[in-house]
């Protein structure tokens, strides 16, 4: 029998590593960005082109390497951060695996150009799919150049599989935003398509971290120290009150790298139980420093994933100093009593009794005797009292609210039962429904409807339905461009960061054709001109902002599916609130735009919104 197991060609393993290491081009900006960070350079620029699809990159002015290191660079598992495996607990380096210069080249045209500072030439190295295409000395600045060129070239079915260009860039955008944020004496700069996304020099955390998110942040945050034996914790985090649903900036760093941790997340959330709405986030910044042996960041190859050894402890520390920066600054609410409201209270003396407060009366006042014009006393006013109470008793008569008709007294031989409550409008498929003309509401706890129809008692969610109503004509209003749009007297301004702005620009087609009108006032500051007719009074910026960051959590591709989700979060906004008391003619009118709907039974997220109990089960409840 032959032999069956062989050795796979490196270029075939090169590209099985790359599927783990690049998956996008964010994963080679994040990979290059990195290296040059550990090469001590103190200035990065990062240059893409179609979001990276067709060129991206990376200059540095740091170390720079020899001719023999940048040919073996490309190789996989060479690096010169590790030397043996207990290097991997003493890391001081971002990077150590040695596979990703290994990966881009296997999925990539790559040409470098670099530079050590004591040498006059340097060297340039041309790559296309592993294979070394050419080498030869050039005259060049100090440090590396990175081109990388059509990216997955020989891997088309990964090519096929990228998103758009303004979800790419925006994923490029928060690989570069994890990266700025912990390095800040580092000077970055970031263009697209040789528009300047990024010009962030050398500055204080604080200020790098307004130069990201916005100048707004600066009112908003508060200060995170603690130091102990067993880790290190500085930061910041934001105030209760500006917690939001979506778009929280919430970052962790540990020595210089961004991580992903729900159970420190977790912690720090639990010292604002109470303090925010339940559902809510809020923005923080929150840098570890720590023992290296005392974690393991070899988990992933994306390195986003580290292993604490001592995590309950770090927990409780964590938790104590968000919880103690809170009450510094008085973030936790407290009772606050106006004086001038306040009642008149016993006096103590130094006995500790009570002395009663004084009286002042006239001996002449006398309640129940006529005042004859002079003295004090009683004097029946000339008002008519009992007219006026006649009057008030009439009308309160015509504003009683009758009593509510038996609901359900519709039965099979009634004229028009089953009819939908509308005009001449199609009727409900697989539900019955009462004649308008019949018909009888009844709102219970500001939250249901309630009515008859031929089988039994149909209760109503009034919100779900209002949403089913409004998508339907949101969706329609975006898919044939016809929404109307309302003028502001005073335009809102609404800020971006810039990963949220390429999301923004993807999606600005399909708010125009709700109804908004956003004007670009650059540096990623946007004027909302006019928004939908039929939402005057909501907040613009925050639904406009919600909807910008319910695109970038799903990242959809699909035109149809973006749509769809702009169209719920709109509706959503706009539907009427429980607890609001409707007429009956509101509750006519809801109920019959609801039963046209062609979808009545759920919300367009798949919510039910009727319900309804047969008249037999209402007949077991009062069986004999």
């Amino acid at each position: 029998m032959s032999d069956i197991i062989h050795l796979l060609p490196d270029s075939v393993a090169n590209q099985i590593a790359a599927g783990e290491v690049i998956q996008r081009p964010a994963s080679v900006i994040k990979e290059l960005v990195e290296n040059a960070v550990d090469a001590d350079a103190k200035e990065i620029h990062v240059l893409v082109t179609d979001a990276g699809k067709t060129s991206i990159q990376v200059i540095d002015n740091g170390k720079g390497m020899s001719e023999t290191d940048a040919r073996l660079a490309f190789e996989r598992h060479a690096t010169s951060k590790i030397r043996e495996a207990s290097d991997l607990f003493a890391l001081h380096t971002m990077g150590f695996r040695g596979e990703a210069l290994a990966s881009i080249a296997a999925v990539a045209e790559v040409e470098l150009k670099t530079r050590l500072a004591a040498e006059d030439l340097g060297t340039r190295l041309v790559l296309s799919g592993s294979r070394v295409e050419s080498q030869e000395v050039v005259s060049c600045p100090q440090g590396s150049n990175f081109t990388v060129k059509n990216l997955f070239f020989n891997v088309p079915a990964r090519r096929k599989f990228l998103k758009t260009n303004s979800t790419e860039l925006s994923n490029i955008l928060t690989e570069f935003e994890r990266i700025v944020l912990v390095h800040p004496d580092i000077a970055f700069y970031l263009y697209s398509n040789d528009a300047e996304l990024f010009n962030l020099p050398v500055m204080p955390l604080r200020q790098r971290i307004m130069s990201v998110f916005g100048k707004k942040l600066n009112q908003q945050l508060l200060t995170v120290e603690v130091d102990t034996t067993l880790i290190k914790i500085s930061g910041f985090i934001a105030k209760p009150e500006t917690s939001r649903k979506k778009g929280a900036h919430q970052y962790f760093f540990v020595n210089g790298r961004y991580m992903r941790h729900p159970y420190f997340h977790k912690a720090v959330m639990g010292a604002y139980e109470h303090l925010i709405p339940v559902g809510e986030q809020i923005s923080y910044f929150i840098y570890f420093e720590v023992d290296p042996a005392n974690i393991d960041v070899n988990i992933h190859p994306t390195k986003t994933e580290i292993k604490f050894e001592n995590e309950q402890g770090i927990w409780q520390i964590l938790s104590a100093a968000v919880k103690e920066t809170l009450g510094k600054f008085n973030a936790v609410p407290s009772i606050d009593f106006d004086a001038a409201d306040m009642p008149d209270i016993p006096v103590f003396n130094q006995e500790r009794t009570a002395t009663p407060p004084k009286l002042h009366y006239s001996s002449d006042f006398n309640p129940f005797k006529p005042s004859s014009g002079g003295g004090q006393g009683y004097s029946r006013p000339k008002t008519d009292w009992e007219g006026l109470y006649a009057g008030l008793e009439k009308s309160s008569r015509m504003n009683e609210v009758p009593e509510p008709e038996i609901i359900g007294s519709l039965d099979e031989s009634d004229e028009g039962a089953g009819q939908v409550v509308s005009h001449n409008e199609p009727s409900l498929l697989n539900h019955e429904s009462a004649a308008a003309s019949h018909v009888q509401y009844l709102q219970f706890k500001g939250r249901f409807i309630l009515t008859s129809v031929k089988s039994g008692l149909m209760i109503i969610d009034q919100h779900r339905a209002h949403v089913r109503v409004l998508f339907d004509r949101y969706i329609e209003q975006i898919r044939s461009g016809q929404g109307a749009s309302q003028g502001v007297l005073f335009p809102d301004i609404i800020q971006f960061p810039p990963s949220e702005v390429a999301i923004l620009e993807g999606v600005l087609g399909d708010l125009s054709s709700i109804g908004f009108e956003l004007t670009s006032l650059g540096g990623g500051s946007y004027a909302i001109n006019g928004v939908p007719a039929g939402i005057e009074g909501l907040d613009s910026v925050t639904l406009v902002r919600n909807m910008v960051h319910t695109a970038m959590e799903k990242g959809n591709d699909v035109r149809e599916e973006v749509q769809t989700r702009l169209a719920l979060t709109l509706a959503r906004a706009a539907a009427i609130v429980y607890g609001q008391v409707l007429t009956t003619d509101e509750m006519s009118n809801l109920i019959g735009q609801l039963f046209v709907s062609p979808s009545p039974n759920y919300t367009p997220d798949g919510q039910l919104i009727l319900s309804t109990i047969k008249e037999e089960e209402i007949e077991k409840m009062f069986a004999k």
